[in-house]
């Protein structure tokens, strides 16, 4: 039986090892954290739950696919539970809007800010269709390893605009700058600009619209741990608190990989969870390949993160599941981010109250939060987190108390957050980055990083910084991508 080396534990990492199990081979997933999951921890504190890294689950098909293959039932591991409203937008002057699950309700809460844009809504859900057809559909799955795949892709490329950004395709069907923000935010989610992100991305609207969007009840990391209880049930080893941080190879092959204590595992193949610049940047330096200068040179970074966590000792009951509470400006605060590298006050927060469908997140009479706030990642060198990282936490306090919870201060009686240091540290994010690559045009597919090595012929790369992308479903679909190479 040949052996393979997954090394990364988070949901790619995850994924790889259930399908290499089934394709025969012998599995061992080594992680570096406590807990499986890679950005997916959770925190229990106290009675106090925290989901640390994503809390919206789409494409549930695609972990009921890592079930299936084993003759197995998502649904018996754990419960995915749909929600109404998806995003309650938040605006500056106050006022809101629902995106829902009923496309009836959206449109007529759409009418509510501007006729014209509702009446169009379905014309912007068609065109989202047609690019999720290709681009999700069949080509997520599909390697591109070989320049020859993305050239036969160029007319269609073409055809879908795919040079535009996200808020040019959306600024297409929708007139009213509310709808446009609330329409073209996708980016922000998998790590990038709207006004710089190529709208393929834009297929998240109808892949929202095709399978919902769910919460996984206990948490991502419930999810986690039915995903840890079915790998054991299969048969595969998990080694935790255990970093890979050597390669040993011969012949362009990795021989054996070393871990932090002098420790060397061998293996017929190794699948890399890692974030592919800190691999090329730390781990394999030496190479001789061209395309990995150049993308190692000239990446463009995601955005780093700054999520504060907080308990409070009264329930918020109108603040729905998910909010995205936007600033007064969103072009100016995306330049100050992506551009100016400089920490924006003017800023805009999602907001999280798992507690708004699941009361087992907090003690009775609680609420459970995890606001996020899209800051510049480490490559920003004016910022110093060490010293400001407090300040900012007051910041977003007094921003969430101004905007939506008064009087928030004085009912937190829990809190700690997370700046692009700890995803550097903890996760070994190059430059701290939330998501790795942003996805640009020429950061996708062919142009990310492969998930066939370029260099070493029994090397595998899955995760958020290889094709097909970021966020959950692109993860998993990347270990669909490793499946179809093998």
């Amino acid at each position: 039986m040949k052996k393979a080396i997954v090394i990364g534990a988070g949901f790619g990492g995850i994924a790889s090892a259930i399908r290499l199990i089934k394709k025969g081979y012998k599995v061992e997933l080594v992680d570096r954290c406590n807990n499986l999951g890679g950005r997916a921890q959770f925190f229990n504190i106290k009675g106090f739950k925290y989901d640390a890294g994503p809390t919206i689950i789409t494409a549930p098909f695609l972990f009921e696919e890592l079930f299936s293959i084993h003759n197995k039932k998502l649904e018996d591991y754990i419960t995915l539970k749909p929600l109404d409203v998806w995003y309650r937008f938040i605006y500056n002057d106050g006022t809101y809007f629902d995106y829902e699950k009923s496309i009836e309700k959206t449109i007529l809460n759409m009418k509510e800010i501007s006729e014209d844009d509702a009446n169009n809504y379905q014309n912007l859900l068609e065109s989202s269709k047609k690019i999720y057809d290709l681009a999700f559909t069949k080509l997520a799955h599909q390697p591109f390893h070989n320049l020859s795949t993305m050239i036969k892709q160029i007319p269609f490329l073409l055809k879908f605009r795919s040079y535009e950004n996200v808020y040019k395709f959306t600024s297409r069907y929708l007139k009213n700058e509310k709808l446009r923000r609330a329409f073209s935010i996708q980016p922000l989610l998998v790590g990038g600009n709207p006004f710089e992100t190529t709208c393929i991305y834009s297929l998240i609207h109808y892949l929202e619209r095709a399978h919902g969007v769910y919460f996984a009840m206990g948490g991502t990391g419930n999810l986690v741990k039915a995903l840890s209880k079915l790998m054991k049930e299969i048969g595969i080893k998990i080694t935790l608190n255990t970093t890979i941080n050597k390669f040993v190879l011969k012949n362009k092959k990795i021989y054996s990989v070393i871990d932090q204590k002098g420790n060397e595992r061998k293996a017929d193949i190794f699948i890399s969870n890692l974030d592919p610049l800190h691999l090329y940047k730390n781990i394999i330096s030496k190479n001789n390949s061209l395309s990995l200068k150049y993308k190692k040179k000239y990446a463009k970074h995601s955005m780093g993160l700054f999520v504060l966590f907080f308990g409070t000792k009264k329930k918020f009951k109108d603040i729905k599941h998910h909010s995205i509470i936007f600033g007064k400006e969103y072009l100016e605060l995306l330049e100050t981010i992506f551009k100016k590298n400089e920490l924006p006050k003017d800023i805009s927060i999602y907001l999280h109250r798992p507690t708004a469908t699941d009361s087992s997140f907090a003690p009775k009479g609680c609420d459970s939060f995890y606001a996020l706030v899209p800051v510049p990642n480490l490559e920003s060198k004016s910022i110093l987190w060490e010293k400001e990282a407090n300040n900012f936490k007051n910041h977003v306090v007094k921003v969430l108390e101004k905007k939506l919870m008064p009087g928030l201060k004085k009912e937190i009686v829990q809190e700690f957050y997370m700046t692009p240091l700890d995803f550097k540290n903890n996760y070994l994010s190059d430059e701290g980055a939330g998501f790795s690559l942003a996805p640009f045009f020429t950061q996708s597919a062919w142009f990310r990083f492969h998930n066939k090595s370029e260099v070493l012929d029994n090397l595998f790369l899955v995760g958020a910084g290889t094709h097909p992308g970021a966020g959950v479903p692109g993860v998993l679909s990347s270990a669909r991508v490793l499946e179809s190479l093998l």
